[in-house]
C-alpha cells in the first residue's frame, strides 16, 4: 500500500534496537514504528518509506549518517549484487549474537510477560565455511543462487562464503531444470555429498560422481562422538559445528534431569535422532512425522523406539524428561497439551524463532512451568536466525 501524500519519501530517524526479522526499529516523527531494512542499533539513518500503514511503516536505509561500532563493509561481494541469504553481514559477529539475545529478552517480556527471563549467550558457530547443507533458488538457465532480499530474482552463485568449502565448489558447475529450487549437502567428515531437486520431473546435471542424487540419497557425519546417516530429503542443522554445539547446550541445560532419569527420553520433533543420539540416553521415544527422517532415526538410534507421526496425534506416556525441537510455528497449545500430559517435570525446548518460544512459554506456563533460562546460539552467522534452547520445570 503506498505511503500518504502527508508522509515524506525520507526521514532521518534513530534505530533503537533490532526486530526479530533482521531490521531496526525506529520511530517516525508521528510517534509511528518504522522497521528499518539496513539500519543497525544506535545508529542515526536516512530513509526511504516504502510503505505506510496507520500504526507502523517500512522503509530501507539511503544513507548512514551515525554507524553503529559494530558495523563492517560486507566482505562478500555477491551482497552488492543483491544475495538476500545473509541479511546482517554488515555487522559484526558480536553485534549479531548480542541483538539475538536482546530479541529473545524482549519477545519474553513482550509476549510471554516474563520481565525478569534470564536470557543468556551460548555462543555460536564460527562466522565463514559452517554451512554443509543449503536450499538454492534455480534462475532460468539452471543455474544455483540464492533469491535477493524481498524478491524472487535469483542471483546465481560461484562460491559461497558461509558453505563449507567442498559445498562452494559445487554451485558454480551444478544446472537443474525442471525445478526452481535445489537442496545440495556434503558431509565434513565422510566426504560424501547428496543433491535433491525440488520437483518431479526435475534433472541435475555437471556435479561431481561422488554426489548422490535424488530421495534416496543419503550421507554420514559426525556428532558428538556419532555417526549419523542424513537422508537428502531429511532436514540437518547448518553443519556439524551447528549440531555439535546444540548437544552440547541441550545436554548442560538438561542436567541433573538427565543424569537423573529413570524412564527413557521422550524426543519430540526427533528428526533423524541428533539429540536421542548425542544425548547417549539408554532409552528414548522419538517423535518424528517425517518419513526420511524416520528411517534415518532407525539407524542413527537403533535402540529408540521411533514412532512416524505428528506429535500432536501422538498418545502421551509417562516420561521423566522431553527434549523438543518443534518447527518455527513453535509447539502450539495442542503439542504442549501433549507434553504436559507425560508428566515430565522438565521440558527442554529448542526453539528457531523467539515470537514462538513466547508463546509456547505461556502456554507451558499454563500448565505451571516456569521459565529456567534461555540460552541464545547463533548457529547461522550473519542472518537474524536465532535458535534458542530454554528449559521448563514444574
Amino acid at each position: 500500500m503506498p505511503h500518504s501524500a502527508r508522509e515524506p519519501d525520507t526521514a532521518v530517524v534513530r534505530v533503537e534496537k533490532m526486530a526479530a526479522g533482521g531490521d531496526g526499529i525506529a520511530r517516525l516523527a508521528d510517534g509511528r514504528v518504522v522497521f528499518v531494512e539496513g539500519g543497525l542499533a544506535g545508529e542515526s539513518v536516512q530513509v526511504s518509506v516504502h510503505t505506510s500503514k496507520k500504526d507502523f511503516a517500512r522503509a530501507t536505509v539511503v544513507a548512514v549518517l551515525e554507524p553503529s561500532a559494530h558495523r563492517v563493509v560486507p566482505p562478500c561481494p555477491e551482497v552488492a549484487r543483491g544475495c538476500g541469504g545473509c541479511g546482517w553481514q554488515h555487522a559484526t559477529a558480536e553485534g549479531q549474537l548480542a541483538w539475538k539475545v536482546d530479541i529473545v529478552a524482549d519477545a519474553l517480556r513482550r509476549t510471554a510477560k516474563l520481565p525478569d527471563a534470564v536470557v543468556r549467550p551460548g555462543g555460536g558457530v564460527g562466522p565463514w565455511g559452517y554451512r554443509t547443507g543449503m536450499r538454492l533458488a534455480v534462475d532460468r538457465n539452471g543455474r544455483v543462487g540464492l533469491r535477493a532480499a524481498g524478491s524472487h530474482r535469483v542471483v546465481a552463485l560461484g562460491e559461497c562464503p558461509v558453505a563449507a568449502p567442498a559445498l562452494s565448489a559445487l554451485l558454480a558447475d551444478v544446472r537443474v531444470h525442471g525445478a526452481d529450487e535445489v537442496s545440495l549437502r556434503v558431509g565434513v567428515s565422510s566426504g560424501e555429498a547428496t543433491a535433491l531437486a525440488h520437483g518431479d520431473r526435475a534433472r541435475i546435471e555437471r556435479l561431481p560422481d561422488h554426489v548422490a542424487i535424488g530421495p534416496a540419497a543419503v550421507l554420514h557425519e559426525t556428532v558428538a562422538g556419532r555417526s549419523l546417516q542424513v537422508s537428502a530429503a531429511s532436514f540437518f542443522q547448518s553443519g556439524p559445528q551447528a549440531a555439535e554445539l546444540l548437544v552440547a547446550v541441550v545436554r548442560e541445560v538438561c542436567g541433573d534431569a538427565l543424569s537423573g532419569m529413570s524412564g527413557p527420553l521422550l524426543d519430540a520433533y526427533g528428526g533423524g535422532g541428533l539429540f536421542s543420539a548425542g544425548l547417549g540416553v539408554p532409552q528414548a521415544i522419538l517423535v518424528e512425522s517425517s518419513t526420511s527422517a524416520c528411517a534415518d532415526a532407525r539407524v542413527n538410534v537403533p535402540s529408540a523406539e521411533v514412532v512416524e507421526s505428528l506429535f500432536e496425534r501422538w498418545a502421551p506416556r509417562p516420561v521423566d524428561l522431553v527434549v523438543a525441537d518443534p518447527a518455527r510455528a513453535g509447539l502450539g497449545r495442542e503439542a504442549v497439551d501433549v507434553v504436559a500430559a507425560t508428566g515430565a517435570d522438565c521440558v527442554v525446548l529448542v526453539s528457531c524463532d523467539p515470537v514462538s518460544l513466547a508463546r509456547d512459554s505461556a502456554l507451558l506456563a499454563a500448565h505451571g512451568f516456569r521459565h529456567e533460562g534461555s540460552t541464545v546460539l547463533d548457529l547461522f552467522p550473519h542472518t537474524p536466525h536465532i535458535e534458542v534452547v530454554t528449559r521448563f520445570t514444574r
